[in-house]
């Protein structure tokens, strides 16, 4: 790997060629390509730059020094070095690193990392406003809330404002009309430039100041150091690590705060803005491009000092990195299944070892491999034992099913809506979490027995009675709900099977006809405004009873929640999936720390279950989190499975089933094994169908000893793949279907 990040600037090779560079594109190209300098531009490794690609101008990175073996007249010249900070070397090792942990072309992790084509280009001006005149004139309370906002007298743009000032965008432009603020042009400035370290620190009470203090001598250090972050939920595990994140910002370094989900976000601003003083920079696929490249921008030049963004934060092009936390490092959402199949709780602690800084991983349910790589050293456990402030922990009560049967077509026993009265009646609120979006996930035909199944997926259609349609979960595809049965044309005979968060709010209004009832799920919160409505009517004590799926189960405070009921507990522990119990017991274990999070508001958790003797759901009510990633871990390693060993996943698919399944005979036919390796396969994935796809899963196994992508490659690469034929290549697999 050093060879390719050389840093020699000559200019001239040595055979009398124009000097030659590598430059890797944004495109799934497996290496970079040589390209001459022009006599008149002072290009260095590590540049983004303009190149010509294809009969178009495309933009890359300076990769290494080139070779000497075309003609000058082979080779293209590059057009343009772009006013940026040099890509640093730590970077694009990283890049290279995910590329070749992977199995995925370099140039599309590169992909990745350019993710704002516009950054490159010099900043326009904007128009903005600052204060004006107000002598004199008669100000409304919304006019005084802007100018509240504006007394630092720095120009600000009018959506700024009005999200600052909590006001619509008409009421700074009537102040601008009326002169009350003037119109000015300025540059765009980079998100997140000057957090304060001093702005409103939190005393920490004895458990956190310790593990604060840990982790701010890690920053100091500036070296390389892993931490597990382990805290109950509600022991104050943000702003304990918000400590080692002032350190950083006193340092002039830059931070990076991965969070699973955009969900989390809306919680975590305000408590970061009420910290430090201003908002963060964010980085998901929900903000504007305008913000995308400012941030990118800024990222690159050092000014962003602090990211909060989903995993593809992980690939932005930090000048001066200081510290990466990954909050909820348990969270599946971390993996991404798509594209370059990389897990970013993973690939973050590569970047933290190659830029030589401390990493946080930060969860009260770890994972398993975090909890196995504090058991054998590799990484530090900080424990925060209890509760911020003197809450308590919420009691856990466990629901047979079997016992305290639910009435005739409804789903929640009289234990729980007992449970959900009460603390109505107390003044508090109650969450309902069921992890199943619509109303029933599957409708049938009482006469002749059809499932409506979706016609490009292996999947029953789930009715959404919101929309009136039938939905796939998996492809998008929808359809009117039938009046009739479209097998036996039989009328009124269709029927919903199970329960989904909206038949469990039809239950629910019928208990309690005049309760303030909010459902929450993708479904009903479909951008990040109307989420953040929805949880602030919650926070606000604006509703009393709510039904939610896994979007309200982690990281979010209730001050007024007391009484959480799971209608399903048992759900998600059914199949082969490798990780059901683990993800179960974490999902579970989130939900029920909704509860009781304020002082003197004592927690309940109801678990509605059919198998109350489970492992997951007993170790829920004895609260021995400890013997259950010990039974886990002892199961795992019986098994010879991860973290004990490695996995890959080869997912062969195809729209042409037959072609997709005698590709599969052909590689099944030089499959590798050996002592230490053995390939499993193919067989048909759990969802055969997706997308109009069709799919066959190959699962190699190995100790850890073994070079498995070098493996996989290579066994890959042995037969030609028809243009037809897609081949995903799945390392560390999280999901089997």
């Amino acid at each position: 790997m050093s060879d390719l990040f050389q840093e020699e600037n000559p200019s001239q090779s040595a055979t009398g060629h124009k000097r030659r560079l590598k430059v890797l594109v944004p495109f799934p190209v497996e290496k970079a390509y040589d390209y001459a300098v022009p006599d008149n531009l002072d290009i260095n490794i590590g540049d983004y730059v303009s190149v010509p690609l294809g009969g178009r101008s495309t933009y890359g990175v300076v990769w290494g020094e080139g070779d000497d073996d075309l003609p000058d007249s082979k080779v293209k010249g590059i057009r343009e070095v772009f006013a940026l900070p040099p890509m640093p070397a730590s970077q694009r090792s990283h890049i290279a690193w995910v590329a070749q942990y992977s199995c995925a072309p370099i140039g599309a992790v590169l992909k990745m990392a350019l993710s704002a084509p516009t950054a490159f280009d010099p900043p326009k001006p904007v128009m903005a406003f600052k204060r004006g005149l107000t002598k004199d004139r008669k100000i409304s309370a919304k006019q005084q809330q802007v100018l509240d906002v504006m007394q630092d007298d720095v120009a600000r743009r009018a959506s700024d404002i009005a999200q600052e000032a909590g006001v619509s965008a008409g009421v700074v432009k009537t102040m601008a009309k009326n002169g009350i603020l003037n119109t000015v042009e300025v540059f765009d400035a980079p998100p997140c430039q000057n957090p304060s370290p001093h702005h409103a620190r939190v005393e920490l009470f004895e458990g956190q100041r310790a593990a604060g203090e840990a982790l701010v001598n890690a920053v100091k250090a500036e070296e390389f150091k892993p931490y597990l972050l382990d805290g109950v939920t509600g022991a104050g595990k943000t702003e304990t690590y918000f400590e080692a994140v002032a350190q950083a910002i006193k340092q002039n370094k830059q931070v990076l705060i991965l969070l699973p989900e955009i969900a989390l976000s809306n919680a975590f601003i305000s408590r970061f803005k009420e910290r430090f003083g201003c908002m963060p920079a964010l980085w998901h696929s929900s903000i504007t491009p305008a913000k995308r490249r400012m941030t990118w921008r800024g990222v690159a030049m050092g000014q962003t000092k602090v990211v909060v963004g989903a995993r593809s934060a992980l690939f932005l092009p930090f000048k001066d990195l200081g510290l990466i936390i990954v909050d909820e490092e348990h969270d599946a959402s971390y993996k991404q299944e798509e594209g370059v199949i990389y897990n970013a709780r993973d690939m973050a602690i590569v970047r933290a070892h190659l830029e030589k800084l401390p990493i946080a991983l930060v969860s009260a349910t770890p994972s398993l491999e975090t909890v196995h790589n504090v058991e054998t050293g590799r990484f530090e456990r900080l424990v925060l034992p209890s509760r911020f402030g003197g809450a308590s922990l919420p009691d856990i009560h466990i629901v047979d099913l079997k016992a305290d049967k639910p009435e005739r077509q409804a789903f929640l026993s009289p234990v729980v809506i007992e449970a959900v009265r009460e603390a109505i009646d107390n003044g508090t609120q109650a969450l309902l979490y069921l992890n199943r979006r619509g109303y029933a996930p599957l409708t049938v035909c009482r006469t002749c027995g059809h499932r409506y199944e979706c016609a490009r997926c292996t999947a029953w259609l789930v009715e959404h009675r919101r929309s009136q349609k039938l939905h796939c979960h998996h492809c998008g595809y929808m359809m009117p709900i039938p009046e009739k049965c479209t097998e036996c044309d039989d009328t009124d005979s269709l029927a919903p099977c199970g329960p989904g968060v909206e038949r469990i709010h039809e239950e629910i209004q019928m208990h309690f006809p005049d309760a303030r009832l909010a459902v929450l799920s993708s479904d009903t919160a479909q951008d990040n405004d109307a989420l953040r409505k929805a949880l602030d009517d919650i926070i606000n004590h604006e509703c009393d009873i709510i039904i939610g799926t896994q979007i309200l189960a982690k990281g979010h405070h209730f001050p007024h929640l007391s009484c959480v009921g799971v209608v399903d507990a048992d759900l998600g522990l059914h199949g082969g999936d490798l990780r059901a119990a683990e993800r179960s017991y974490q999902m579970l274990h989130q939900v029920a720390g909704r509860a009781g999070r304020e002082k003197g508001n004592r927690g309940s958790v109801y678990l509605q279950s059919y198998n109350p003797q489970s492992r997951v759901i007993e170790a829920l009510a004895s609260g021995d989190r400890g013997l259950f990633l010990e039974t886990e871990s002892q199961e795992r390693e019986m098994a010879h499975m991860p973290p004990f060993s490695r996995l890959v996943a080869v997912i062969v698919k195809s729209q042409d089933e037959g072609k997709m399944q005698d590709f599969a005979k052909q590689l099944a036919m030089s499959a590798p094994h050996h002592e230490k390796l053995q390939t499993y396969g193919p067989a048909p994935a759990p969802i055969y169908k997706i997308r109009g796809f069709y799919r066959t899963r190959f699962l190699v196994h190995a100790d850890k000893s073994v070079d498995v992508q070098t493996v996989v490659k290579g066994w890959l690469s042995s037969i030609k793949c028809p243009t037809s034929i897609k081949i995903q290549i799945d390392v560390d697999p999280q999901s089997f279907l």
